[in-house]
């Protein structure tokens, strides 16, 4: 009697490593959309930026929450620079260096902006009284020139050099780098206006002046994370620098 088994080969299918630039389109997109969760900061701020504040009732947490909402969209921001630099890099160093350093000076002058309101917190938890009003009203203005002219012309700024080099190297579609390239003067001549006091940061000129760039930049961040970068030539290249590497492994 003859006995037959049969054996069945099991196949192990091995993932495949996530390239870079796969890497670097989905931490860029995710800081980018990271940087949206500062939105709530206007209600948030809105007792303390008046003097009263000091001397008036409530909890401080609400400050203190917007503070901390801010100061995660200052680290988002300089890490979408740094995560884009080795790719953008790529199209054009000098535009690319100069898109990492306005980024991490507008992430600056959030900082600064945080401080100047904590320092209105630390006013009120020391019962400075009246006396420190004036020193309220002077911390208050300079968080309002700091946000107007930091958080109004360095973006605009950063989305003209990013949407520069995204429309030159074709690593999202044309349309989508347009609107920072279009949107950028938008911005600009608002903070003109804010600037010469023809309406304030919390008018309804002053939201539509600001649309453009939040459009762009979130729309850059869900494409990047849902889509990755478009073949173009820098990403052949990159694909290229990276064959002989994952050969490498392959083999070993």
């Amino acid at each position: 009697m003859t006995t037959t088994v049969h054996t069945t080969k099991t196949t192990t299918r091995k993932r495949l490593p996530m390239t870079f630039e796969r890497k670097t389109s989905l931490a860029a997109g995710v800081l980018y959309l990271i940087t949206f969760i500062s939105i709530p900061t206007l209600a948030l701020y809105q007792a303390a930026r008046t003097p009263e504040y000091i001397v008036g009732a409530g909890p401080d947490t609400p400050v203190l929450l917007g503070g901390i909402l801010e100061m995660i969209v200052a680290l988002a921001a300089i890490g979408t620079a740094v995560a884009l630099y080795p790719v953008l890099k790529r199209q054009n160093q000098s535009l690319a260096m100069g898109f990492v350093g306005i980024r991490v000076l507008e992430a600056a002058t959030i900082f600064s902006g945080v401080v100047t309101l904590l320092s209105v917190v630390t006013l009120r938890q020391t019962s400075a009284g009246v006396g420190a009003m004036d020193t309220a009203r002077g911390l208050i203005a300079l968080h309002d020139w700091t946000f107007t002219l930091g958080q109004g012309t360095l973006p605009a700024v950063n989305d003209l050099l990013l949407g520069t080099l995204l429309y030159k190297s074709g690593l999202v579609p044309r349309a989508l780098s347009l609107i920072g390239i279009i949107g950028a003067p938008v911005v600009l001549a608002s903070v003109v206006a804010k600037y010469f006091g023809l309406y304030d940061e919390l008018s309804a000129w002053s939201l539509f002046g600001a649309v453009p760039v939040a459009v762009f930049e979130f729309s850059v961040g869900v494409y990047l994370v849902v889509k990755g970068f478009r073949r173009c030539r820098i990403t052949a290249d990159l694909t290229a620098a990276g064959a002989p590497t994952a050969a490498r492994t392959v083999t070993a």
